[in-house]
């Protein structure tokens, strides 16, 4: 599996100037205060909004690639399931070539074992998400994007969420990016933390050492 490498450069909806890297395996978790550039960035590493600069995964640009050719798997914050199928077809549908043994492999891994043919309003909240997540790698992704995953969920299901995470982090091999705001799932599952403020990085290095010293009362704020 390949890492990533990116420098991107954009000046709406919101101004980036940003270089990234994160290596095969790694979560990044990415904080920063509301308007600061998270999504934004996200989406732009998924093709999503058009960004100047390159984006490298392994050997491969994908710069020039639109979103549909782009191995991304990409976790939003509203899961966005389709409301009139079941967990097992959520999957199915996002999978290049459709396969119900695959997609029932990766709903097991979420521990959704039986569950398979229930809509999305006959689960819980966070049977949701893990639906949401196993779609996010139906695809095969080189690179996971989680933006918000835990927001909606209680805390015991946030707890239960990242140990399924972390549980399938030596399988995924995979550059991750998690955008959150709370420092106790970051700690859980990341292995560095990036300080977004105004559309740039202003700090970044393991969670321990920014936590420990914070480069400006922003840093502190968001990291306490």
């Amino acid at each position: 599996m390949s890492g990533l490498e990116a420098r991107l450069r954009l000046d709406r909806p919101i101004r980036l100037d940003v270089e990234l890297a994160v290596a095969p395996g790694e979560i990044l978790a990415l904080v920063g205060r509301s308007g600061a550039g998270k999504s934004t960035l996200l989406k732009a590493l998924a093709g999503l909004i058009p960004a100047e600069g390159p984006i490298h995964v392994g050997s491969q640009d994908w710069s020039q690639l639109p979103a549909h050719r782009r191995a991304t798997g990409f976790l939003f914050q509203s899961y966005a399931l389709f409301p009139h199928r079941s967990a097992l077809q959520n999957l199915m549908m996002a999978m290049p070539a459709p396969d119900a043994a695959r997609a029932r492999a990766l709903l097991a891994a979420v521990h959704l074992d039986g569950l398979e043919s229930r809509r999305p309003h006959q689960l819980s909240g966070g049977q949701q998400q893990r639906v949401a997540l196993a779609r996010a790698l139906a695809r095969g992704p080189k690179l996971l994007l989680l933006d918000e995953p835990f927001s909606a969920t209680d805390r015991p299901t946030r707890r239960a969420l990242a140990a399924t995470i972390h549980e399938l982090r030596a399988e995924l091999a995979m550059p991750t990016i998690l955008v959150s705001h709370d420092i106790e799932d970051i700690a859980t599952l990341a292995d560095r933390i990036a300080v977004l403020d105004s559309g740039r990085i202003v700090q970044q290095g393991p969670i321990a050492d920014v936590i420990a010293n914070p480069a400006s009362d922003l840093v502190r704020a968001l990291v306490a």
